[in-house]
């Protein structure tokens, strides 16, 4: 292969290499040792030092080097494994460039000339592997057949990719290679002699990162519960490390977090994933983490180009996202100008004129009469057919949206007012959705009244003097606005940039909340796409009773008592359908404490249904996983603020070396946005910044507290005075812009202390988050919730070992250490079934919401395996019915499972029973219902005994 031209000093590479051809301008040097029948030792040596000091040595015994005559410097042009293909590119040489050089009469151009000419071999062969990698080329199945006799998996273990790399024992490394299948990583050596096999599934892995050692300045560390192993040296240690990452993600959360999770559809057989399905993955991942858009969105096309951005008279170069219902583009410069473009929006994609000035143009027309310009499209008229096709799809889908159109394009105003009116709905919902209205006005009459207006219209305190200087501030911000509105657009589609997160961190309006946060989240495409639907969910949920509607019940009353909207009746109707309605749409959820409390605040500033697709928007994409039975996602980014106060606040870090309390008390922050620790008229601009920057602004502002408060924290004497500093901190951050009376929280902490505590306003507050800890990207937070999230679900994972082994070890005579390595084993046998078993028993055998017994359980498969490893009764060749039975017995409810207690119960009679116990147990072996009535009719020896059934026999209690 050609090499990108490496300059190398002849003088000391003489040892490790021999010349075999020379030229006036080239040399083709075979490595020492290889090939040489009589040099066994020799080539042993010059292997290990390949392995040690450079891993392409080991499988490029072959180069090239382009020489300057009258020069002591060389450069590597070429490799090769074999002379075959060695000599091919001596021969291209010497047929295309050998001849050229000698018009040349500087040294420094032939360079140049060979240099610039191996760069773009290198291009062009490139581009050609991509294309035989997607074909699966010879190379990958001489690799999978290696890895197939080297490990003896079965067929279903796919293999995803493989790395040429070193293991790193100890300060020594181990050439070899790095095989990355669907559940497990896999290492194979033959180094020196010896063979080494390393196999760590991807189950058992509770941490993965790229870290540096004094030996190697790039290393992926992979953690098990009993080791750390090292891997170096790699040629893209940034695609390996992004494979290794994905399949750790998606096997954990698969086999540990089935409760809720999803795979994407292309992964939901094991099987059938490729190395381009987890790539693909990962650019979906950040492209919906990026624009917040639904979990259902693929990802299509990533182009780069530029956009006429008319604010600032340019085109501002970035990329484009392409997706199933989305248009939407990120500048390159970040924070510079953002574009979400619903398709449903859009009217025409055409293609213009291509010039010198506009480069391969297109223009896409939304309804609001507004263009975006976009050139510099690579392969446009591609793009350009494939939007088109997307475009008919979405109207096709959306009949309603398709007929009224035209109608629509002639209601809406000049570029920039598709506004979302202060005090009513915008244009083009009130067309869009008359009929869904029409529909639904008979059903609400019959049935609920929902809430026309957002709380706050109705119970608005006025008329008090000393609100009206916060009134006038109201005005100013509103004007502020309105100014932005006709510049940058006001729709869904709105240039979003640096100024508009300013505005949003003064504090939004009283009278554009509600709207804004529908802007910002995109829940507006969803009000819009799906009218009527909220008014059947109420229709269907409301009077049903379960034990989400017993939990919504019980929390009602607890939503902001302080407010006098959730005093009268009015407001907590409406609170109780929003959340009875959610808990029937997404049962998986259900309801969560906290979801009252966010929902409430979304009732003060939205309609009703405005407030339910808001709360779909905050559950299910802006927050994943955050409100389920385990809140995993709170739980992982709860461990991302940890190490981002270690990365921010070290002198804080340093000083409170277990920093779990501090992550503890902003568990709450995450959950609630803040609403439930300060003074709601600040915390409404916390949640502001929320539905603009998502999650990244409850990281920062969590940031900034700790750092206003980072001197009373390292003086702090223990993990309560902390709580109460931060505390009372929170409790006295004040909006004095806020138009509203103070509404004190009650879930503030109090204390008896009596000293006045120092104001501190939100505005300012927020401000400093920005400032100081706005710098972290998407990219930079997904990359580190990977990361935590192993972390977290292994920590559930040591919960649920050490909860089980706590309910077991009382009632069994098995030493504790044993007993764990039993649960081991069983959880082992569990998941072992589940890797290569098609349908995957994962949810079927796997239930985290289950008490923590229960969670694991196996089939009389499993059970039968486990038997013969490690029960002392085992017969020759009836060992196998003796299990059969044994699991019958064990399997009370007839479910054809067992939990790890049955097990370990079984298992304590035949090691540490009294004699009784073991004879009462084999005795029950040999009777229903352990024994069948294909097994009375058997002439086995096992069949059941002639004894008496009529007393009861039971498992470790007395029978007398």
């Amino acid at each position: 292969m050609w090499l990108k031209p490496e300059e190398v000093l002849l003088k000391n590479a003489l040892k490790l290499w021999v010349t075999q051809k020379s030229s006036g301008y080239f040399i083709l040097q075979r490595r020492r040792g290889h090939g040489d029948g009589g040099g066994r030792f020799t080539g042993r040596l010059v292997g290990a030092l390949d392995a040690v000091l450079d891993s392409n040595a080991r499988v490029a015994p072959f180069r090239i080097l382009l020489q300057v005559p009258g020069s002591q410097v060389y450069s590597a042009i070429a490799c090769g494994a074999t002379a075959e293909e060695i000599n091919q590119h001596w021969e291209w040489l010497e047929q295309n460039l050998l001849h050229t050089l000698s018009v040349f009469d500087n040294k420094e151009d032939i360079v140049s000339f060979v240099k610039g000419k191996v760069k773009a071999l290198i291009a062009e062969e490139t581009s050609s592997k991509l294309a035989e990698q997607e074909e699966d080329p010879e190379k990958f199945r001489e690799a999978l057949v290696k890895f197939e006799s080297r490990f003896n998996f079965p067929e279903a273990e796919k293999l995803i990719t493989y790395y040429s790399c070193c293991c790193w024992k100890g300060k020594v490394p181990r050439q070899g290679w790095l095989y990355l299948s669907i559940n497990h990583l896999c290492f194979y050596s033959f180094f020196l002699g010896k063979e080494l096999k390393l196999i760590i599934p991807w189950v058992e892995v509770q941490k993965l990162e790229r870290t540096s050692n004094v030996f190697m300045t790039d290393t992926v560390r992979v953690t098990t519960a009993n080791k750390e192993r090292d891997f170096s040296t790699f040629l893209n240690i940034t695609e390996a490390f992004r494979i290794m990452e994905q399949l750790a993600d998606v096997t954990l959360r698969r086999l540990l977090d089935n409760e809720i999770f999803e795979l994407d559809p292309g992964l939901q057989d094991p099987t059938q994933i490729t190395k381009r399905d987890l790539e693909a993955r990962a650019q979906n991942e950040f492209f919906r983490a990026f624009f917040r858009l639904p979990r259902k969105e693929k990802l299509h096309e990533v182009v780069d180009c530029s956009l006429w951005t008319p604010f600032s008279r340019c085109h501002t170069a970035g990329r484009m996202y392409t997706s199933d219902s989305y248009i939407c583009f990120a500048s390159k410069e970040n924070g510079c100008c953002n574009v979400i473009i619903p398709l449903r929006e859009v009217i025409s994609i055409e293609k213009m004129e291509d010039t010198s000035l506009l480069p391969n143009p297109i223009i896409v027309s939304i309804r609001s009469k507004t263009a975006f310009q976009f050139i510099e499209l690579k392969d446009r008229d591609t793009l350009v057919e494939n939007l088109l096709q997307r475009l008919k799809e979405v109207n096709s889908n959306n009949p309603l949206h398709s007929n009224n159109l035209q109608n629509n394009n002639q209601n809406c105003l000049a570029f920039g007012s598709m506004c979302v009116l202060r005090d009513g709905e915008p244009a083009h919902l009130e067309t869009e959705a008359s009929e869904g209205k029409e529909r639904s006005e008979c059903e609400k009459e019959n049935s609920y009244l929902l809430n026309a207006e957002a709380l706050r219209s109705d119970f608005h305190q006025s008329g008090m003097s000393d609100l009206d200087f916060g009134k006038s501030r109201e005005q100013i911000k509103e004007s502020l606005w309105d100014d932005h509105f006709v510049e940058y657009g006001r729709t869904v589609c709105m240039f979003r940039t640096e100024k508009i997160r300013k505005l949003v961190a003064m504090g939004i309006p009283e009278s554009l909340r509600g709207k804004l946060w529908l802007l910002f989240s995109d829940a507006e495409t969803d009000l819009a796409s799906h009218p009527g639907y909220y008014v059947h969910l109420v229709e269907a949920s409301m009077g049903k009773c379960c034990m989400a509607t017993e939990e919504i019940e019980r929390d009602l009353h607890r939503s902001l008592p302080e407010h006098p909207a959730f005093q009268s009746e009015t407001g907590i109707a409406a609170l109780r359908r929003v959340l009875t309605a959610y808990a029937h749409r997404n049962p998986k959820i259900g309801y969560c404490q906290s979801m009252n409390i966010l929902t409430s605040v979304l009732l003060l500033y939205a309609k009703e249904e405005e407030a339910f697709w808001l709360l779909v928007a905050v559950c299910e994409r802006m927050l994943p996983d955050y409100f389920n039975h385990r809140v995993i996602g709170a739980q992982v980014d709860q461990s991302v603020f940890e190490e981002l106060i270690k990365e921010q606040l070290p002198e804080l870090a340093e000083h409170m070396k277990d920093l779990t309390a501090l992550a503890s008390i902003s568990l709450s922050w995450f959950l609630t946005l803040f609403l439930s620790i300060m003074p709601l008229e600040s915390a409404v601009n916390v949640v502001d910044c929320f539905f603009y920057d998502g999650i990244k602004a409850i990281f920062q502002l969590g940031l900034a507290i700790l750092e206003a408060n980072a001197v009373d924290l390292c003086n702090s004497k223990d993990d309560g005075q902390a709580l109460m500093i931060l505390s009372r901190f929170l409790e006295h951050v004040k909006n004095e812009e806020s138009p509203l009376p103070p509404i004190g929280n009650h879930h503030a902490f109090f204390s008896d202390d009596q000293e006045a505590s120092p104001v501190t306003e939100i505005a300012n507050l927020i401000h400093d988050s920005y400032e100081k800890f706005g710098d972290h990207s998407v990219a930079q937070i997904e990359h580190m919730r990977y990361k935590h999230r192993i972390r977290v679900l292994q920590g559930h994972e040591d919960t649920t070992k050490q909860n089980v082994l706590r309910v077991v070890i009382p009632d069994v005579s098995i030493l504790p250490e044993d007993l764990e390595e039993l649960y081991d084993l069983f959880k082992r046998e569990h998941l072992i079934r589940c890797y290569w078993e098609v349908p995957s028993p994962v949810a079927e055998r796997h239930d985290p919401s289950r008490p923590y017994a229960e969670q694991y359980r196996i089939d009389a498969q499993q059970f039968t395996n486990l038997y013969r490893l490690v029960s002392p009764w085992t017969c020759g060749e009836h060992t196998d019915v003796l299990a059969q039975r044994a699991f019958r017995l064990l399997d009370e409810n007839m479910d054809q499972l067992i939990e790890f207690k049955g097990l370990a119960s079984c298992l304590d009679v035949m090691y540490n029973g009294e004699m009784n116990e073991k004879i009462k147990l084999l005795y029950r072996l040999h009777i229903p219902p352990a024994l069948t009535e294909d097994e009375r009719d058997s002439q086995s020896p096992l069949r059941n005994p002639l004894l008496s059934t009529s007393r009861p026999l039971v498992i470790g209690k007395s029978n007398g």
